[in-house]
């Protein structure tokens, strides 16, 4: 299942379970996605969650026009973070 909250500052903040052929780990079965548009705020909430973290996929420019990072916080969550191209 998936969820989303679309915050006052204009951030959408999304949640999902473990989809079927994701591997099942207890305790860490839940992925965040942080998306918006404000580059110098996303960054700052990516270098917090990143911090004493595991970062899978750097944050940087993708093929799809966005900017995209995954991290796994010192807690065991998964992040993604997109900060969508303005345009």
């Amino acid at each position: 299942m998936h969820s989303q909250l679309d915050t006052p500052s204009g951030y959408t903040l999304m949640g999902s379970d473990t989809p079927p052929g994701m591997d099942y780990r207890p305790g860490r079965t839940v992925t965040m996605i942080l998306h918006g548009d404000d580059e110098q705020e996303l960054r700052g909430f990516w270098d917090g969650l990143r911090a004493g973290g595991t970062v899978i996929t750097e944050l940087a420019p993708q093929m799809w026009g966005d900017i995209y990072g995954e991290c796994q916080d010192r807690f065991g969550v998964t992040w993604m973070v997109n900060i969508s191209a303005r345009g």
